[in-house]
């Protein structure tokens, strides 16, 4: 399919209007197209049989109902900059398709800092978040002109000995904690009273040393605050942010003067995985935040958000092949070629991230007939490889598809490689004007290449192949005494 990444990024946008490319039933009826056309083009089949499908038509969309939901409660000119999380899709090219729907880009790594840079992000558009950062990823934060968040005390004495009484150009800030407490997934919630995140605002003494390193830092700018994302109520997410800009008003008031003048509140916004439907959307969020703390939009503070999960699960499919159907205590199971290794988090706490499953038939059309209660497995050799436990759905035949929605964030881009499985293939497609309702309708689909599947020479190499013989010849040994 040529260069993926420019290919991907120059797909046009497709047939919908922009008021319904994001309705529910717009984005199903788009999806199974998709699914018909990938099998009919042999982007997947039976030497391929699983990949990863990004609707680009509908990330253009997410990404401009993002920036409508904010300039709808922000003042006039006030600067927002959404810093795209990259660990929720650490691709290249579709972080190249955000900033050219404008977003940034927000990281965590210097893995993730050469993603961005790799798509074209602008250093001033990019904001590096760590718990760990390293006195070599903080020089190159400050040398690029990145902003950068400090995580605790010692960072933030790390940066005074780096900075050596020198301004730095880069804008710096630092996180804290509001402890405002934990949504239903714990491993999520990052504003609990334990939080490894951030500086525990309510811990004795912690807010006065905030106060203090602001007022013998002039050249701390920016505050932040993540107080957690998938599980967490709206309006806990709302309260820590209230905290925020309190804490923000007190240290400039302190100061006398606008010390303060941007606030990174992060993002964290959960996804609805039971339907196609944006609920929540980032518009209520933002008018609940108007609602709430209204300071945070009356053009005294430039925004910075974060969202990651919000803005691209809703547009991904993993959609894999039925391999083998049998049955086991009466109940149906269909072993498929996606599980553990794409579906990490389902597979090892699936009361947490449950995904639905979509069947097609072998030619790639909505699989029809009886509905049972079956299990859809994965590759993997162990018994809890499981995508769905006692989904309700069509019987699932060899050849068939399984499709696991909502996939497009965290999921295919975070490869496990249990049983040194390979990473699949990962496709962004649009449909043309002519595709939906006439006789070709798969033919108007097209398709990109993100990123190729990873090879089994590949597989052999990340291995160790390179040093076959490195421990047998350690120490000059030759083998068994």
């Amino acid at each position: 399919m040529g260069d993926h990444q420019s290919d991907f990024r120059n797909l046009p946008y497709g047939a919908q209007a922009a008021d319904d490319t994001n309705e529910p039933d717009a984005r199903a009826a788009r999806r199974d197209r998709a699914v018909r056309a990938a099998v009919a083009q042999g982007v997947v089949g039976p030497d391929e049989p699983i990949a990863g499908l990004l609707d680009v038509t509908g990330i253009r969309a997410s990404a401009a109902a993002l920036h409508a939901a904010f300039d709808a409660v922000t003042a006039p000119g006030t600067p927002v900059l959404h810093a795209f999380a990259v660990k929720a899709t650490p691709l290249v090219p579709v972080l190249r398709l955000l900033a050219e729907a404008g977003l940034g880009a927000e990281v965590a790594s210097p893995g993730e800092l050469a993603l961005a840079t790799a798509a074209g992000i602008p250093p001033e558009r990019i904001v590096l978040d760590s718990p760990a950062k390293t006195p070599a990823e903080i020089r190159e934060a400050l040398r690029r002109g990145v902003a950068l968040n400090a995580d605790n005390p010692q960072e933030l004495e790390r940066l005074d000995a780096i900075l050596d009484g020198a301004t730095p150009s880069s804008p710096v800030g630092v996180r804290v904690n509001p402890q405002v407490g934990g949504g239903s997934i714990g491993a999520l919630s990052t504003a609990t009273p334990t939080s490894k995140f951030g500086v525990a605002l309510r811990d004795p003494g912690a807010r006065d040393w905030v106060l203090n390193a602001y007022a013998a830092r002039p050249w701390l700018t920016r505050l932040h605050a993540h107080s957690g994302s998938q599980g967490m109520p709206l309006e806990l997410l709302a309260e820590g942010l209230g905290v925020l800009h309190g804490l923000a008003e007190e240290i400039n008031e302190a100061a006398g003067r606008k010390q303060i003048d941007t606030l990174d509140i992060g993002g964290g916004l959960p996804v609805n995985f039971q339907s196609d439907a944006d609920d929540p959307s980032h518009a209520a969020y933002a008018a609940l935040l108007r609602k709430t703390v209204p300071g945070l939009f009356d053009g005294r503070y430039g925004l910075v958000t974060e969202f990651g999960r919000s803005v691209l699960a809703k547009h991904g499919t993993v959609l894999a092949r039925v391999e083998y159907t049998k049955s086991a205590g009466a109940r149906p199971i269909a072993v498929t070629h996606a599980g553990v290794q794409v579906a990490t988090r389902t597979v090892y706490n699936p009361e947490s991230w449950p995904l639905r499953i979509a069947a097609y038939d072998a030619e790639g059309r909505p699989r029809t007939g009886d509905t049972v209660v079956q299990d859809v497995a994965g590759p993997a050799c162990f018994a809890g490889d499981l995508l769905a436990t006692g989904q309700h759905m069509p019987r699932l035949h060899p050849g068939d598809w399984a499709a696991a929605l909502d996939t497009g964030a965290y999921y295919f881009a975070h490869h496990y490689a249990y049983n040194s499985l390979p990473r699949p293939a990962v496709h962004g497609w649009v449909e043309t004007p002519a595709g939906p309702g006439g006789e070709d309708a798969e033919a108007a689909v097209r398709f990109a290449t993100v990123r190729p599947a990873q090879t089994v020479a590949e597989i052999v190499a990340e291995g160790g192949a390179a040093h076959l013989d490195s421990l047998t010849t350690l120490g000059g040994a030759t083998g068994p005494a």
